[in-house]
């Protein structure tokens, strides 16, 4: 078996913040539009939104509706701490950046080197969602 990952969910505190937020940056990434789809799961009390690539799919979905008030925070055990996207290049990296600070995304660290995770090269950028879920654009 190859270690190949074929989607990830993600539970998101808002749907009505978040979708605006995944529509814009995940085109930047390489998904489309074209391949968004939306579903209410009434029986589950859950709202998805998948955005699908050849390479792999992310969802966000809602949470269930007893647990809408609580707030998302990276160092809980079982939380997402972050997802790395790797980028083609440096220039690939400063354009997505280029971009997040156009739509007035939260870029909690702007593009740099990162020698502390890797000898060299380690080149990326930090952009939090409306939640405060962690993404990381990385190339080395």
């Amino acid at each position: 078996m190859q270690p190949t990952l074929s989607h990830i969910e993600i539970t998101v505190a808002s749907m009505e913040r978040a979708i605006p937020f995944y529509d814009r940056f995940l085109p930047l990434l390489g998904f489309t539009l074209a391949e968004r789809y939306e579903a209410r799961l009434d029986a589950h009390d859950k709202h998805v939104v998948s955005y699908e690539h050849p390479a792999f799919s992310i969802a966000i979905t809602s949470p269930r509706s007893s647990m809408a008030g609580e707030r998302v925070h990276r160092r809980r055990p079982g939380a997402l701490h972050h997802l790395a996207f790797k980028a083609d290049s440096r220039a690939e990296v400063d354009r997505v950046h280029e971009a997040l600070v156009a739509m007035g995304a939260n870029v909690v660290i702007p593009p740099r080197e990162f020698p502390e995770y890797r000898p060299a090269g380690y080149y990326a950028l930090f952009v939090h969602d409306p939640d405060g879920i962690r993404y990381e654009v990385v190339t080395y």
